[in-house]
């Protein structure tokens, strides 16, 4: 399972959300997705950590603590949602010639 974490700094690095979780138990992965077009941070990111237990904690201590002058929400990740092709104008823009 992976932690959800909402309202980060745009300054944040892997090191800095690491280091935090750490400690709280071991850290298997960080992600810190960007914006495709400016490359910039988005604001949240993902950590996984090395076992539900730890998750649990890290999360109850972490959710809604001040860090980096922002209020973080924490929680479990859910799961991506599949957006398939669709489009969200309801228009269809593929052909048949």
């Amino acid at each position: 399972m992976s932690i959800y974490v909402g309202n980060l700094s745009y300054d944040v690095t892997d090191a800095d959300l690491t280091s935090v979780f750490a400690e709280y138990g071991s850290v298997k992965r960080v992600q810190l997705p960007v914006d495709r077009e400016t490359g910039r941070m988005r604001g949240f990111g993902f950590v996984e950590m090395g076992a539900d237990s730890e998750e649990t904690v890290a999360i109850e201590a972490l959710d809604g603590a001040e860090w980096m002058g922002r209020d973080l929400k924490v929680n479990k990740a859910k799961p991506r949602e599949d957006r398939g092709s669709d489009n969200r104008s309801g228009r269809n823009f593929s052909r048949s010639y």
